[in-house]
């Protein structure tokens, strides 16, 4: 069976590196929303005179973050109508409210839940203070948004996001990266991806 794994969770919790790591073991197209549409999102950000980096703004969230999703959406329906397995990456915070958004994906791709087996990993943290750690050492210029609206960006952050799906409980599996990223940890995930 194909595979469509997503990766998903807050900024700043290691959704691709965790990703990446998985990569090394599972040959999958690697999709990260930021890789993307990244460059375009930024641009346009930028014709617009703001700030390339805010994702918090009104004019990015009613001109720009479907046109991201919706984008990788496309590329991962190709790369499943081509027979690959999937790796998603990012928050995806309506899409998994959405009961009715991986019917579309598979569908789209002439596949069927039969074909393809779709897991989530959520990626999370013991706590904020890990996270805004995190952010700062990894030293994005997109994440400096974040940093300087600390405040305001955490109050809106739910670790564990609501995934309604119709897939089974067990095809979901929330792992904490609060610490070393090991390879016992790695393995674990592997087998779950596998199961």
């Amino acid at each position: 069976m194909q595979k469509l794994i997503f990766f998903v969770g807050v900024a700043g919790t290691g959704k691709t590196t965790v990703a990446r790591k998985l990569s090394d073991k599972i040959q999958a197209a690697f999709l990260d929303r930021d890789t993307v549409g990244g460059r375009f999102v930024e641009r346009i950000l930028e014709m617009k005179g703001l700030d390339k980096n805010d994702r918090d703004s009104e004019f990015y969230k009613e001109n720009l973050r479907d046109l991201e999703y919706d984008t990788t959406k496309d590329i991962c329906i190709d790369n499943l109508a081509a027979g690959q397995n999937v790796f998603m990456i990012s928050p995806f915070t309506a899409e998994l409210k959405n009961r009715a958004w991986i019917e579309e994906v598979l569908t789209s791709a002439g596949r069927s839940k039969s074909d393809v087996e779709t897991k989530v990993v959520v990626v999370t943290l013991s706590d904020m203070d890990v996270q805004k750690n995190r952010i700062i050492d990894r030293q994005t210029e997109r994440d400096t948004w974040k940093l300087n609206h600390w405040d305001n960006f955490k109050e809106r952050v739910q670790f564990i996001p609501e995934v309604n799906w119709d897939i089974p409980a067990s095809a979901i599996h929330v792992f904490d990266n609060s610490g070393e990223l090991t390879d016992e940890k790695v393995e674990t995930l592997y087998r779950f991806i596998l199961a």
